[in-house]
């Protein structure tokens, strides 16, 4: 089929071709692309100041100049002192901050060092582990191409361009270029000539089917950010790439203006999952430690009235409150999982509290196309005019793509036309493609949507064979049908099409050779005889459907969101094991007609929403996360960016669009689903793991904080020295270390992890009143002890008690609360139960050497003393773990009537 004819002949282009733009040009910046294009070709080339011989290379130069190369955005890595004060503006470190500022001004300086040094360490681990992460994507970055087919001429003298290929980051608007099968389209461009040409655009729109585009008038474009200005047939758009037939294009827009750089305008919501949980746990705790100071002197100014001087106590307890090595704790527990997986599963973790997020992950939302799918189709089945099996059919469609292929000379077949030959090549015998001889070929056609090869069978002279194959309207309007036996046929091609099948119809008609000189053309496409119809799938990617039964075993739920056809995505999900019948299907229609609420419950029954646009991406798994639901997004394409940036952890793999690459948390190696489920098991670790520490360290110091408040109230002196409070804290920071370290069974891992800010404020509040009630125990024992002992050496002897009683309980909150009864993992002691033992043989040993005295501690108990102290933590130690099993057990039922009541809910607000 001819070209279509040139927008201007040579020598006619318009006004600013020939040197500097016109200023109306500097007026429309690339920005304005998609308005260039509503305008007439003409139009569009006078206000770029180009025409279709292109631009001089002057121009050119001074155009990249002023527009920039022509690059895909990059993310702006933060550098290390912006990264270290990001960790400082975690809200735990900022209340070790202000604890460490007044630590100095009531003159705790050992406070305040320690306090500093925690935060330093803090800080640095997890800016560390991000700039690891941020090279490690930046050895994946590439350009969208390498280099283009421009036309451009040394000199506005020169009438004829040259066909150069220059790298794609010198590309510049107005630049007319040539693209082939196979070539990226390197810049956001508007057609001048087109041939049989058909763009994949899935990393943008997410829709597999191929598109074809054309040469086109000038129509009004749809609102910034519709979908459906990748439907204009005459503009193509950087991040696509060229399936078949060729085309001459100007460039409209470059770099950060093209519509592939456009989603960089989606940002992340303020705040993930894990960090509004650590929030809601931080500022609780603030809010406490705010009033202990106060409590502590308003108590012992009403008991002792020794005021100020219990000032450094006051602020020692408020310090007691804080979980000081928390910023410690969960940047080395995240660091320690995201190395596992960068080593072992070549997984890059970009930013350490997404992998908790991973961890606590319920529901993850895919796309299909590129994602569960590849974009290599494959023949379902080929079935005669009856609708049964007919190999005849499939045979016909390959001689089709075989010799149209061949003869007009495309150099790569189309996706639908390989996946026919490949099916060809494993079913027909061999030799089936030496059976014909190619005479002449009418390749596709946008506007006829079919094309045609003419074949000569060996023996037959005279008599040539015309095979069509193509969209099944268009085939079926050139047989000769009766109007029913059409009307049924197309009857069954719906229904197949309802079943997520690509259909192609194919027709053959004999015809005498013609004249010499005559050929063949559209005009022969008629009174055909109508072969069958060729069905083609989705093939799956190879891991998904073992990794979503992963998932699924594991407590995640997963939803498909894809701009494809519902029959499409319907089958996709049938064959993963996923079932779309369970729930409704959602259409973009349906979800435009839902509010946020309503969408919210809606969003919560459905497998599978269609037809989606970017911004119903979005949408959709905002109301999840409204729902409360903590939720990942796995995507690759430009489409997927607003979804992927809305969610609580973004997920892509290696080979998605730049873009993506860049705004993902999480980055996958060669294959996602192979490494999916081993990362959400390393984020549940992190998860349990930080959990864990939570709940020991924050019952622990909120009972010792109960404790020591008491104590302020029963005795005339204080209770614990600063410095003891600190040493005792220090030892306790140390052994929770281990945390980083921890293992957990099976059981642990088999369920969402989240931080529950609820659920561990009652945790804490509980086993701390549980904790301060064995100190108050252990103040009797001591009370007893020191009646007969005066002055000094009575709370020299009081403060080594209580020191040995607190660090003997806090090992066995380390060992009793690490986790809840039956996640109690069952194995050989694990690094935290050694640091337990660890933290018990000092707290037994320290007293009695010789750092004990300077520590204002003496060990002079009686025999019945650590009698009675054995007696109170033995009781403690029965008492704890009876309530572990009966908070667990409360807990559980808890969360299933809670999923219970959302289930009836949900099902009541159906709309």
């Amino acid at each position: 089929m001819p070209e279509t004819a040139p927008l201007c002949r040579d020598g006619e282009g318009p006004p600013g071709t020939g040197g500097v733009p016109d200023p109306a040009a500097a007026a429309d910046r690339p920005q304005a692309g998609a308005h260039l294009a509503a305008r007439a070709p003409l139009t569009a080339l006078r206000r770029l100041g180009t025409g279709p011989r292109g631009l001089t290379e002057a121009e050119a130069e001074e155009r990249l100049a002023r527009y920039g190369e022509n690059a895909p955005p990059e993310w702006r890595t933060p550098s290390l002192p912006r990264r270290l004060l990001r960790g400082v503006r975690d809200p735990f470190t900022a209340v070790l901050l202000c604890l460490a500022v007044v630590s100095t001004v009531v003159g705790s300086l050992g406070t305040a060092a320690v306090i500093a040094v925690l935060v330093s360490v803090s800080c640095l681990l997890r800016a560390g582990g991000e700039l690891r992460a941020d090279r490690s994507v930046a050895g994946l970055r590439a350009l969208v191409a390498g280099t283009v087919t421009v036309l451009r001429r040394h000199h506005a003298a020169e009438r004829e361009p040259g066909a150069r290929e220059v790298p794609v980051g010198d590309l510049v608007p107005g630049d007319v270029i040539r693209l082939g099968p196979g070539d990226l389209v390197p810049a956001d461009v508007l057609l001048l000539r087109a041939t049989g040409l058909v763009v994949h655009q899935a990393p943008l729109t997410g829709e597999s089917q191929p598109l074809a585009k054309y040469v086109a008038g000038p129509a009004e474009p749809p609102p910034d950010g519709d979908t459906r200005l990748f439907e204009q047939p005459q503009l193509c758009f950087q991040g696509s790439s060229v399936v078949a037939g060729s085309c001459t294009a100007v460039v409209l827009a470059t770099g950060s203006d093209t519509r592939l750089a456009a989603g960089h305008r989606h940002r992340r919501p303020a705040r993930s999952g894990y960090e509004r949980s650590v929030h809601r746990v931080a500022w609780n705790l603030v809010r406490f430690m705010l009033l202990t100071p106060p409590l502590a002197l308003a108590a012992d100014a009403a008991v002792s009235g020794r005021g100020v001087e219990i000032l450094p106590f006051a602020v020692a307890v408020a310090v007691s409150l804080t979980p000081e090595m928390l910023p410690v704790v969960m940047t080395a527990v995240l660091a320690r999982n995201a190395v596992a997986l960068a080593r072992d599963r070549r997984v890059i973790v970009r930013r350490l509290p997404a992998l908790h997020d991973l961890g606590a992950m319920d529901v993850l939302c895919l796309d299909k196309t590129g994602t569960l799918t590849e974009d290599r189709p494959v023949v379902d089945r080929a079935a005669g005019p009856d609708g049964t099996p007919d190999a005849e059919v499939l045979r016909w469609a390959a001689v089709n793509a075989l010799w149209t292929l061949q003869l007009a000379e495309t150099p790569v077949p189309d996706a639908l036309d390989e996946a026919i030959l490949r099916a060809a090549a494993c079913s027909e015998p061999a030799g089936w493609d030496e059976e014909h001889e190619g005479v002449a070929a009418v390749p596709f056609d946008p506007a006829r949507r079919l094309s045609t090869a003419v074949v000569r069978t060996p023996g037959r002279l005279g008599t040539h064979t015309l095979v069509v194959k193509g969209a099944v309207e268009a085939v079926l309007e050139r047989c000769a049908l009766e109007e029913p036996e059409r009307e049924a046929l197309r009857e069954r091609a719906a229904r197949w099409a309802d079943d997520g099948l690509r259909l192609l119809a194919v027709a053959t008609a004999e015809r005498h050779a013609p004249a010499p000189g005559k050929n063949y053309g559209t005009a022969d496409e008629r009174g055909l005889t109508f072969a069958g119809l060729v069905a083609l799938r989705d093939t799956l990617t190879t891991d998904a459907p073992e990794a979503l039964r992963a998932l699924r075993d594991k407590g995640v739920e997963v939803k498909v969101l894809t701009g494809d056809h519902p029959g499409t995505a319907e089958r996709t999900c049938r064959e993963l094991g996923l079932d779309p019948a369970g729930g409704a299907v959602l259409t973009a229609d349906r979800i435009d007609a839902l509010d946020d609420r309503e969408l919210a419950g809606a969003a919560q029954r459905a497998t599978l929403f269609a037809r989606c646009t970017p911004h119903h991406k979005a949408r959709v798994v905002a109301a999840l996360r409204a729902a409360g639901r903590t939720t990942g997004f796995l995507g690759d394409g430009v489409n997927d960016l607003a979804a992927l940036r809305a969610a609580d952890v973004g997920l892509c793999p290696r080979d998605a669009v730049a873009t993506v690459r860049e705004s993902a948390d999480v980055v996958f190696g060669e294959r996602p689903f192979a490494a999916l489920d081993e990362t959400v098991t390393a984020g549940r670790r992190s998860g349990v793991s930080l959990a864990s520490y939570l709940r020991v360290a924050l019952s622990s110091n909120f009972g010792n904080a109960l404790a020591m408040l008491v104590a302020v109230l029963l005795f005339p002196f204080m209770p614990m020295l600063p410095a003891q409070v600190l040493l005792q804290n220090l030892f306790f920071d140390a052994a929770q270390l281990t945390f980083a370290f921890d293992r957990h069974g099976p059981a642990a891992l088999r369920a969402p992890a989240p931080l529950r800010p609820g659920e561990i404020l009652r945790f804490v509040t509980v086993f701390g009143v549980l904790n301060a009630a064995a100190d108050m125990a252990t103040f009797v024992v001591l009370a007893a002890t020191v009646r007969g002992a005066a002055g000094e050496a009575g709370q020299a002897l009081f403060h080594a008690g209580w020191f040995t009683e607190n660090l003997l309980t806090q090992a066995m909150v380390m060992v009793l609360l690490r986790t809840r009864g039956r996640h109690r993992h069952r194995g050989r002691p694990g690094p935290v139960a050694w640091a337990a033992v660890l933290l018990a043989v000092t707290g037994l040993l320290l007293p009695l050497t010789p750092l004990g005295p300077a520590l204002g501690m003496v060990p002079a108990l009686t025999p019945v003393s650590y009698a009675l102290l054995a007696a109170v933590l033995g009781l403690y130690g029965a008492a704890l773990a009876v309530a572990v099993r009966h908070y667990g057990r409360r807990l559980a039922a808890g969360r299933a009537g809670i999923g219970l009541a959302a289930g009836r809910g949900a099902a009541g607000r159906q709309p």
